[in-house]
């Protein structure tokens, strides 16, 4: 007996305990993940730059451009031309030889050296770009100033047959990894005009998630640090301890966590039949007929659980199923279980989508509908 009595607060603080935990960790399941100040914002003026050029590809194996394409027949002879050759162009026939169009990005903080990526698309009507090597093109950006020199031999990423699974690649699109030397640097500049400011600039602008990151920031590093201007741009004051150290600072702005906030969206497509939906979105009461199906979205006290026994224990979002084709919810349910008891009943992809427009169109679903 005196052994039971002993134990006994023992046994109740460990339920306790044990009770807690559970709650916490539940808490831990649905809390809102955090990520990176990196992964959600970036330094302003620190971005990639487009390049474009002209050139063409030889060494096909007959798949080529035509003599249609009067385009490459006169590169092709200009090229000659500047290679001390004479060429009539009404007596070339070449069939090895492709007009591409070249294009690039530039990524920040490229040294002259350095090497990218380039991508080969057909500019008239070859066949194939397999085997084939483009020739020294020069790449340039919006200013007309060339940045890259393009050359090499072209992949365009496995043999040109159809796969086990129907799908093949695009024989006129080819890559070269590698394929263009950066001849002209371009400077990013990671301070504002005073020097002691980083401005950040957020990838969705969001007045919530600007005011959570200009939290996280004075948290970290002392008040008045950031300050939100909009909901895309924080303005950062670089502390005196990081002015010689910019790059560190950054560094340690970007491993920041913040929890961004997001916006309840459903994107559909309809090519694919795919739906996705967002954990927030919510619905109204509505009651939707399409075809065979019915759903019906009550409101709380609505006369459906009138004489019975509420379900407290129970989901807000459970449905429950009246009759084979009827789908009846209460108004607190999420669109995701929604869609979940439509398609308990037997409902396709397109009556979920049809079903989801129809709610939309009557203002019942709030959250932004995606038609892909």
């Amino acid at each position: 007996m005196s052994s039971q009595i002993l134990n006994r607060p023992f046994v109740l603080s460990l339920f306790f305990l044990l009770s807690l935990l559970a709650i916490l960790y539940a808490g831990t399941i649905h809390a809102q993940p955090e990520t990176r100040v990196k992964d959600v914002a970036r330094v302003a003026g620190v971005r990639e730059n487009q390049l474009i050029g002209y050139g063409l590809v030889v060494g096909l194996n007959g798949t080529g451009d035509s003599s249609k394409a009067l385009f490459t027949n006169r590169s092709l002879v200009s090229m000659l031309d500047h290679l001390g050759l004479t060429v009539d162009i009404n007596k070339l026939k070449v069939s090895n030889v492709a007009a591409v169009m070249i294009t690039a990005e530039l990524p920040p903080f490229v040294r002259s050296g350095d090497r990218i990526d380039v991508t080969l698309s057909s500019l008239g009507d070859a066949k194939d770009l397999e085997g084939g090597i483009l020739l020294q093109t020069p790449l340039a950006a919006a200013d007309n100033l060339v940045y890259a020199v393009a050359q090499g031999p072209v992949s365009i990423g496995g043999s040109n047959v159809n796969a086990g699974d129907g799908l093949k690649n695009h024989p006129t699109v080819a890559k070269i990894p590698g394929g263009a030397i950066v001849e002209r640097e371009v400077t990013s500049a990671i301070t504002m005009a005073d020097g002691d400011t980083i401005p950040l600039v957020l990838n969705r602008p969001d007045f919530i998630t600007a005011s959570r990151l200009v939290e996280a920031i004075n948290a970290g590093f002392g008040a008045q640090t950031a300050q939100a201007k909009d909901a895309s741009l924080v303005n950062v004051k670089i502390p005196a301890q990081y002015k010689e150290n910019t790059v560190g600072f950054v560094a340690m702005l970007e491993e920041l966590r913040i929890k961004p906030d997001t916006i309840a969206k459903v994107v559909i497509n309809e090519r694919t039949g795919t739906i996705v939906v967002g954990e927030d979105v919510r619905i109204s009461q509505v009651a939707v007929s399409h075809g065979k199906l019915s759903l019906s979205i009550e409101a709380e006290e609505d006369a459906l659980w009138e004489g019975r026994e509420k379900p407290e224990e129970k989901k807000a979002t459970e449905a429950t199923m009246i009759e084979k084709k009827l789908v009846l919810m209460k108004e607190s349910a999420r669109i995701a279980d929604v869609v979940s008891a439509l398609n308990a009943v037997g409902a396709n992809p397109r009556d979920v989508i049809a079903i989801l427009q129809a709610i939309k169109a009557a203002g019942a679903l709030h959250a932004e509908l995606i038609i892909m």
